[in-house]
């Protein structure tokens, strides 16, 4: 559709509706479906009963081309003119004729779970426990142990197996062992576990450019690959080897490093594999080259009830009810969806982060929001969303119409997120949701992860919830596609973008009193924010100001306030070493956050001023034209 697909520009349904978003009037209510009729409907075909029957269905117990084949059928069924993207990748898996084995004295284990993009090796080294492996945990135990050669016995939990294992390898330990403590995860302690452990998202082999068959690329390796090897293990290994750091009394403080050396082999092997991602979309009537995108994977460790099944079923169901509301119901979407079911996703989302390279010439124009939809269901006690700034206000009212009572925590967009490709890579305004529990959700990355489990955290209510999971989700789309104005609330990253100038402040200046930096000044980054600031306020100035009934009008602005998340992204660095090129989202020198952190002071020079100008330039593209940009930096 993206790159092949023409599609027919139809008359427009006339206005929408009068109800605002984050302070924004969206416009006039139509006079055939207002958004009170639209909103109703679309709650109205997302019922409870319609999963009971869907969530029968395990996306993760069947095989990945055979369901993609199903889902490819079904939006064939509905008319809603589907296609696949092939994509040949390299997926990293156990070797079954030469396992991976963790050697501790007469031990041997053998474990069944393993962590893809492992480095492959054999090392030695004393064992050492580190806690989750978080930064401030590996500072402690070295001031305690020196970690170097050392092979890591860590937590799951807190941070991604990518993080846990890079910061290990930065400490100079040879190798990195994960396990599920009971402590917070209450599980047998025979219960294997899955993940990866490469510190990006996409094939690892082909870092900033699309797997297709055809491209022929020298060969290369993503800088987030890790340089040691990495293996799971289960509690109850973890506790044979944690034997090592125990005495008979109780009233002694034993040391975190034990006294046996332990072997770690890692034997996985690369496989080739060709993986499909299948689209349908439902084309819009007025700007049909404008999209929102509905995401969900279909691939899981196991089972995968809460990845994949809830997630795929609220996609289907989604398409069926928004279809329905076009074809039965008069409703003329003003803007175009897509819905997504993506491959690979467990790797590290491999087949949306192929998606995003083949495709980032034209998507950064055209998709303005993209909807996560995995583990949407967890529990039915909170509400939980990590996202753009630019979606916020739209997550809160949204929430308010979504007649339930949970509570609810918003928070910025993170690694871990499926959905932090779409924003830190692609410059797109993305977010993942949950309903969970007070406490995590402890069954994803091994094989626990069914039905029955997920009955048991929602009180057997997983098809009420999901359901409220859908009509939030599907709420959130109907907002974006509806209104005249796009509900994109650019102010609200005033706020992340001065916490993070104040934090560089800080830096700055302590360096500068402490006599270590001379003739650098954040006054200039402190001017970019300014500009932001009156840019956002130029826009909600427009918007104010415009008739917004009127559609070429409305255009403009939409043109505008779509620029403000891809103009965050850094010009000055390379997708191939630095993917996640977010000014503040983002990972790597280039940040905010980085730059407040820098310890090698030339470099912190130059990375002041690129940011200072990526800002500037952000606010610059917010302009409505260049002779109303605002220089005053």
């Amino acid at each position: 559709f993206i790159s092949h697909h023409k599609p027919k520009v139809e008359s427009d349904c006339g206005p929408s509706s009068t109800d605002k978003i984050g302070g924004m009037d969206p416009g006039k209510p139509s006079p055939t479906l207002s958004w009170k009729d639209v909103s109703q409907l679309l709650t109205s075909k997302l019922s409870s009963e319609a999963f009971k029957k869907t969530l029968n269905r395990s996306a993760g117990s069947e095989e990945d081309m055979g369901l993609a084949n199903r889902i490819f059928n079904t939006f064939k069924t509905l008319g809603m003119t589907p296609w696949t993207d092939i994509y040949y990748v390299q997926l990293q898996t156990p070797d079954t004729s030469n396992p991976n084995t963790v050697h501790f004295g007469s031990d041997i284990i053998k474990p069944v779970g393993y962590l893809a993009y492992s480095k492959l090796d054999r090392v030695e080294g004393r064992l050492v426990y580190g806690n989750y492996g978080r930064q401030k945990d590996l500072d402690f135990v070295q001031g305690k142990v020196d970690l170097k050669g050392a092979v890591l016995l860590l937590r799951a939990g807190k941070i991604p197996f990518a993080q846990q294992v890079d910061n290990g390898a930065k400490m100079g330990a040879h190798a990195v062992l994960i396990y599920l403590d009971t402590a917070d995860y209450k599980l047998a302690t025979d219960t294997e576990l899955y993940g990866h452990v490469h510190l990006g998202s996409g094939d690892p082999y082909t870092p900033g450019f699309p797997s297709f068959n055809h491209t022929l690329f020298a060969p290369m390796e993503s800088a987030g690959l890790p340089n040691i090897p990495a293996q799971t293990i289960t509690a109850s290994s973890a506790t044979t080897l944690l034997n090592d750091f125990k005495g008979e009394l109780k009233s002694v403080v034993y040391k975190l490093g034990g006294s046996q050396n332990i072997t770690v082999e890692v034997n996985n092997v690369l496989v080739n594999k060709e993986i499909h991602n299948v689209f349908g979309v439902i084309k819009g009537f007025t700007d049909p080259d404008r999209y929102v995108v509905l995401g969900a994977q279909r691939d899981a460790w196991g089972r995968g009830y809460t990845k994949a099944t809830v997630g795929t079923s609220v996609l289907i169901e989604l398409a069926k009810a928004f279809q329905e509301m076009v074809k039965k119901d008069d409703f003329r979407p003003r803007r175009s969806i897509i819905f997504a079911s993506w491959s690979a996703g467990e790797f590290g989302s491999v087949g949306a982060t192929e998606w995003l390279e083949g495709y980032m010439s034209s998507l950064d124009r055209s998709v303005f929001t993209y909807i996560n939809l995995d583990g949407v269901v967890m529990g039915q006690e909170r509400f939980i969303a990590s996202a753009s700034p630019l979606l916020y206000s739209l997550i809160e009212s949204t929430m308010k119409e979504v007649k339930h009572n949970f509570m609810m925590n918003r928070k910025l967009t993170e690694t871990a997120d499926p959905a932090y490709p779409f924003l830190a890579f692609a410059g797109i305004p993305s977010m993942c949701f949950h309903f969970i529990q007070s406490n995590s959700y402890p069954y994803y990355g091994t094989g626990l992860d069914n039905m029955d489990h997920l009955n048991y955290r929602t009180s057997q209510r997983t098809s009420n919830v999901t359901a409220t999971a859908a009509q939030f989700a599907g709420l959130m789309t109907l907002r974006l596609v509806h209104d005249h104005l796009l509900g994109l609330d650019v102010s609200r990253y005033y706020g992340p973008i001065t916490k993070a100038v104040v934090q560089v402040y800080k830096r700055v200046n302590q360096l500068t009193q402490s006599g270590q930096l001379k003739d650098v000044s954040p006054n200039w980054l402190n001017r970019a924010r300014g500009s932001y600031r009156r840019a956002a306020d130029a826009i909600a100035g427009a918007i104010a100001n415009t008739d917004l009934t009127d559609e070429e009008s409305c255009r403009i602005l939409n043109d505008r306030i779509m620029k403000v998340e891809h103009s965050l992204l850094s010009p000055y660095v390379s997708v191939v070493e630095a993917p996640f090129r977010h000014l503040l989202l983002g990972r790597g020198p280039h940040t905010l956050a980085a730059i407040a952190e820098a310890q090698d002071l030339e470099k912190l020079r130059l990375h002041l001023a690129l940011a200072t100008w990526n800002l500037q330039g952000c606010a610059n593209a917010m302009a409505a034209n260049v002779w109303d940009i605002d220089d005053d930096i």
